[in-house]
């Protein structure tokens, strides 16, 4: 279904102070210097100190986007939070992102949404549904995630790669932009590909956790091989609904979830480099938190400017891929 007559109007982003460059990776693991970096294709990621909580980064992230969009707190008519990791299971990140900014007595809905590395699409998707039932004007979507908490560092595959840090959006009824298609599709035959047992009702302290349960297991080869196998076909139908061809596409803004996924996806789809938001050396795979940073990224960058096209896709545990064409 299309939206029209609804606009992102901000885009905002935060990013941890301390940045962990691949050679400290190298150190920790034993491994030479150089090594992380010729391995995974990351630099550097940032991590969050103990006073960069979730809720924290979001909201700094949510007032960059207020500031573009030249609106305040006040103005907002609801908040979704996208993480793919909560603050804590009670109450929603969202709730807590209200009273950051200053709206705990507002009585406006906030809530979160989770879809793990694609909850920012789904939440984006649900924001537009708001605003084309007349239901909200202006609405908050932020996602905000921690990997670093959660890290195996006995497995490095995934220890390595994995960033902190926050990004947000404003959308608004009116203006000139629109969601053109949005679809999203889940195969859970492979749900055991990326795994973080703890924190739910089935494994946690009251009933004791095993070692490694608490941490985030990942098979890379196995999620980029599933991802891999519908992403094609998944990409062409969602072009289709969207009336829109590859190279019409004036923006291409993918989950940063690897080097190899990135890459892979240019060259197999026939992406052209500069048309592609790749920032995923400087900043890992930042979980939901990955798609809205690189999007605030292309617009602060001037790659991506009003009435452009822009590709919003990606995969996440599930495994689940997902997609949005947006005309920003």
């Amino acid at each position: 279904m299309t939206f029209n007559n609804l606009t992102i109007t901000g885009t905002g982003s935060y990013l941890p102070s301390n940045v962990l460059a691949s050679r400290e990776i190298d150190a920790r693991l034993g491994w030479p210097t150089g090594d992380c970096e010729s391995r995974f294709g990351i630099a550097s990621r940032h991590v969050a100190s103990p006073e960069e909580t979730s809720s924290m980064m979001a909201a700094k992230a949510a007032l960059a986007a207020m500031e573009m969009a030249g609106c305040k707190p006040a103005d907002l008519d609801m908040i979704l939070g996208a993480c793919g990791v909560m603050e804590q299971p009670i109450p929603s990140t969202a709730a807590l992102v209200q009273e950051r900014l200053g709206l705990g007595h507002s009585g406006i809905p906030a809530f979160d949404v989770n879809a793990t590395c694609l909850s920012f699409l789904q939440a984006l998707d649900l924001a537009a549904m708001q605003i084309h039932l007349g239901r909200a004007r202006r609405v908050l979507v932020f996602s905000s995630d921690i990997a670093s908490v959660g890290l195996d560092w006995d497995q490095p595959e995934a220890a390595a790669i994995f960033g902190d840090g926050a990004a947000a959006v404003i959308v608004e009824a009116g203006g000139e932009g629109a969601i053109l298609a949005h679809d999203f599709q889940t195969y859970s035959y492979a749900r055991d590909a990326c795994v973080l047992a703890a924190g739910g009702t089935r494994v946690n302290p009251a009933r004791g956790i095993e070692q490694g349960q608490d941490r985030f297991q990942m098979d890379g080869a196995k999620a980029f091989k599933i991802a891999s196998r519908y992403l094609p076909r998944f990409l062409s139908s969602l072009l289709s609904k969207a009336r829109v061809r590859i190279d019409e596409v004036d923006c291409v803004v993918p989950h940063q979830a690897s080097a190899l996924s990135v890459s892979h996806a240019m060259r197999n789809l026939r992406l052209r480099p500069d048309r592609v938001i790749d920032i995923f050396a400087r900043i890992g795979n930042q979980i939901a938190a990955s798609i809205p940073t690189a999007l605030d990224h292309a617009v602060r960058s001037g790659r991506l400017g009003r009435g452009d096209t822009a590709l919003l896709i990606g995969t996440s545990a599930g495994i689940s891929v997902g997609g949005m064409m947006v005309r920003f």
